[in-house]
């Protein structure tokens, strides 16, 4: 192999010097990149929008025809009750696939490459998180859409609706960190899915996003009572119906407030010190 004389070094220097060291990207700037990367994905793998273009569809259908006759009597009327409580359903079985894309990316190694870059170290996480709510917009617009069509009418108006996504997914956000953590931890994407689905599971069908808790034996009510979707449920409910109180929504803006206070934490931790 050639070695290169002085004059051909001091020139491929010359050629290859940053005269001028760039500036750090901001956490902002950062985040709003990884965001644009998650969009992405989205463009470029279509398929991944199944899940969410078609389980409010079939969650919508099933339980109102299903169910509506013999709980309510008629389906329109089952409907005004379930709808709000299958949006949050079908929005929150939707986020555990932010840990399952995260868990995805470190096994290919993306994910060492992002903690070797000067950037803000939760960037590559809350991008996410940020452009998953695209995923969660879609599915609140198709579920309320198929509502509307089905004979669903929203009390509150617009104004209540566009409240209640809102609410939703701020929730969203805050217990995406759950499956976050799952996604650092597990092995593999599968595993995450699975995981999640099992504390996916009391939470929303041990709720009250199906039938009302009075005719639940004592120590199942016991549960509803204090689960968190329940009274998420029950303050998009009234949202939509007009007759949300001030103690309900607030209620969920703080369960959100501790559960990102508690959890982002954790899970940069983990993110930090991940072999």
């Amino acid at each position: 192999m050639r070695t290169l004389d002085i004059g051909e070094n001091t020139a491929l220097r010359e050629a290859i010097a940053v005269p001028v060291r760039p500036e750090r990207s901001s956490p902002l700037s950062s985040t709003l990149t990884f965001t644009h990367r998650a969009l992405l994905k989205i463009k470029h793998v279509p398929e991944q929008l199944m899940d969410v273009t078609l389980s409010p569809i079939i969650f919508t259908l099933m339980f109102t025809y299903l169910f509506g006759g013999a709980i309510a009597g008629d389906t329109r009327t089952y409907l005004q009750f379930l709808l709000p409580g299958i949006l949050v359903q079908t929005v929150l079985i939707i986020t555990v696939y932010t840990g399952f894309t995260i868990n995805t990316d470190i096994s290919k190694g993306v994910f060492d490459r992002f903690r070797s870059l000067p950037i803000w170290r939760p960037a590559p996480i809350v991008g996410a998180l940020i452009g998953d709510s695209v995923r969660y917009t879609i599915a609140s617009a198709i579920t309320l859409g198929l509502g509307l069509a089905l004979g669903f009418r929203p009390e509150g108006g617009v104004v209540g609706v566009i409240a209640a996504v809102a609410l939703l997914l701020v929730f969203a956000f805050s217990l995406s960190w759950i499956f976050i953590i799952l996604g650092l931890l597990m092995r593999t994407p599968n595993a995450v899915m699975g995981v999640s689905m099992l504390v996916l599971m009391p939470l929303t069908f041990a709720s009250n996003i199906f039938v009302s808790p009075e005719t639940m034996p004592s120590v199942l009510r016991g549960w509803v009572e204090i689960n968190p979707v329940s009274h998420l449920v029950t303050a998009v409910r009234g949202l939509m119906g007009g007759t949300a109180s001030f103690g309900d929504v607030v209620w969920a803006l703080v369960v959100s407030a501790v559960l990102t206070a508690i959890l982002a934490p954790i899970a940069m931790r983990i993110y930090r010190n991940r072999n």
